[in-house]
């Protein structure tokens, strides 16, 4: 006979892979962590299929439980949804995002056109902001949830939903060519960004100079079509009128990627929220 998944047993997989920790896990499940333990239990004996990875220490997605992710997300929300559409009252009230300028104007848009058409009584408080501020926002409480561009790395909180292959990008004049200092238009420190262009050049011996820094997308690409210098930016998110520096003079860049952090107590529509941000970003290569 086939199996039928339980939700109950699915929610506490993907709380436990969203935090990597049984403990905090729980702390959202509103159970202890010997109950979230032993319904993962459950779940890996019903699928015969080790989902995650347990030390002392650390607790780590296998193989299998990263590719189960996006399954067991999609199977939550069709069911919340059709409970909702068919016995719930209209999911009301506003959910609070923080969320880099640059990210916002590619896909986010459309993520969040989707988002409110499904849930018209949701207010969308959006805010645009540099990785720092959001970050200190968000430990503050300003947020419900952000999105913040960091270092790639399978220890840190919050859940991954992209990945940045960065590149170089200028405007007509060919500064990769000049043996001068390179001019870097770059946002203030500290910036993924920032730290990628410069230490990408420090290793290849490279000298640059800060030509231009402005914390607004706007300001710096203007910056770069006038001439003032290079920029690094995510290599889909390169607009009109800047081109692609890619591979001869100028060193390669190393990815980052974006994650999603969400505070621990969420309300419905903002948990609906990070649902769908994560499981449509997950449907764009990234």
């Amino acid at each position: 006979m086939q199996a039928n998944l339980d939700l109950d047993l699915l929610r506490a997989f993907l709380a436990v892979a969203e935090e990597l920790s049984f403990s905090r896990a729980a702390e959202r499940l509103l159970r202890s962590q010997s109950a979230v333990s032993l319904q993962i239990k459950r779940l890996e004996a019903m699928l015969a299929r080790r989902l995650l990875d347990r030390t002392p220490r650390a607790v780590a997605l296998t193989p299998q439980g990263a590719a189960f992710v996006a399954d067991a997300r999609r199977l939550i929300e069709l069911n919340d949804e059709a409970i909702a559409r068919l016995a719930g009252p209209v999911i009301a009230g506003s959910v609070r995002l923080g969320t880099p300028e640059d990210f916002a104007t590619s896909h986010l848009p459309r993520v969040l056109a989707r988002f409110a058409e499904a849930y018209p009584a949701v207010a969308l408080e959006v805010t645009c902001d540099l990785t720092l501020n959001l970050a200190r926002g968000f430990r503050g409480g300003a947020y419900d949830m952000v999105l913040l561009k960091r270092e790639p790395t399978a220890a840190a909180a919050g859940l991954r939903v992209w990945r940045e292959p960065l590149v170089w990008a200028a405007g007509p004049r060919r500064w990769e060519d000049d043996k001068a200092a390179l001019p870097l238009v770059l946002s203030p420190a500290p910036c993924v960004y920032r730290k990628r262009a410069i230490a990408a050049l420090d290793r290849a011996g490279r000298r640059w100079r800060i030509a231009y820094s402005c914390a607004a997308l706007a300001g710096s690409q203007a910056a770069v079509r006038a001439g003032l210098g290079v920029t690094v930016l995510p290599r889909d998110m390169v607009p009109a009128g800047l081109r692609i520096v890619d591979g001869g003079p100028l060193p390669p860049l190393d990815d980052t990627e974006i994650a999603l952090l969400s505070a621990r107590r969420l309300g419905v529509p903002a948990r609906m929220l990070h649902d769908h941000i994560a499981r449509s970003l997950e449907q764009v290569p990234g």
